[in-house]
């Protein structure tokens, strides 16, 4: 490994669970502000002295996953670990104790009595949806670590396709990980959604470009919406479908170019601009009065 400073940070706290279910946490900080770690990285991580081998220790925090596999080989001395999912619970992953067993979801902390908001990014298809919503949510990292990016559909677009090596095409990862639309998607998603707004200060949610009754279940978990489109024709269906249908709060129209402009045509009731390229591998930065907007929803709250 260069000599350049190891990214990640370990934390050892012990805990309780409300069934009184004794646990240690291995929370996770990516400290670079970028937040990369790199694989060569793993061998000079250690981890902080005082595990008891007695008890379990849950994994928690935001990390790749040959960090995650990594991590959980080298606990399996300990009783069991579980892999924190926000959006379920403490995962069960390896047990040597017969008080949990492989597969098991804890529940770690009393419920949340909170809702936080959640921003349904929405338009039609080659739009930039998808860039957009990792645009924001890297650049809202940086304001507040406790965001999260929910995809709530299943073209294989996840975070990793804006984080490839630039001479790598991301439409064959996205095609290998493309999966289909089955009854229980939606609905599955929609409580995903609601358990990460109790935990979340924000979440972002990227729904695909079609407007669908099945996704109901994702209007009902969410707060806000923002449009953005490359066909003026498709914003009205869009605000039929989020604001009459969903009861959902507009935030921002955004008329996306392949033109580099930023041009402002109102401010209320919700923000309406043209900006643009919305392209992956574009270097469009979040207009600021956007920005504005979105960070104004990390101030709220929905009882």
């Amino acid at each position: 490994m260069s000599h350049r400073e190891l990214g990640i940070q370990l934390h050892l706290s012990k805990h309780q669970a409300p069934s009184g279910l004794n646990y240690q946490k291995l929370s996770l900080e990516l400290t670079r502000r970028d937040r990369i770690l790199y694989p060569e990285e793993l061998r000079a991580i250690e981890l902080p002295p005082g595990i008891d081998s007695t008890q379990g220790v849950v994994i928690s925090g935001r990390g790749p996953i040959w960090l995650y596999g990594h991590l959980v080989h080298e606990l399996h001395p300990t009783a069991w670990v579980a892999c924190h999912d926000p959006r379920k619970g403490a995962v069960v992953v390896a047990t040597h104790a017969r008080e949990v067993s492989i597969g098991q979801v804890l529940q770690l902390e009393p419920p949340e009595s909170t809702l936080h908001p959640a921003l349904l990014v929405v338009g039609p298809p080659d739009s930039g949806k998808s860039v957009l919503s990792h645009a924001l949510f890297r650049t809202l990292l940086a304001i507040d670590p406790n965001i999260y990016l929910q995809r709530a559909n299943w073209d294989g677009e996840g975070n990793y396709v804006f984080e490839l090596p630039a001479d790598t095409d991301p439409e064959q990862f996205k095609a290998a990980n493309k999966g289909g639309l089955t009854p229980e998607f939606f609905p599955d998603r929609g409580q995903a959604i609601l358990k990460l707004r109790l935990q979340k200060n924000l979440t972002i949610v990227d729904v695909g470009g079609m407007v669908q009754p099945e996704k109901q279940p994702i209007l009902e978990a969410c707060t806000h919406y923002l449009i953005i489109s490359s066909q003026p024709e498709a914003v009205e269906p869009w605000h039929e479908f989020c604001r009459d249908r969903g009861n959902l709060i507009p935030l921002a129209v955004i008329h996306s170019t392949l033109d580099s402009c930023e041009t402002i045509h109102q401010q209320h009731p919700y923000l309406e601009i043209t900006c643009g390229p919305w392209t992956c591998g574009s270097a469009t930065t979040i207009p600021a009065a956007l920005m504005e907007r979105v960070k104004g929803l990390l101030t709220s709250s929905t009882p």
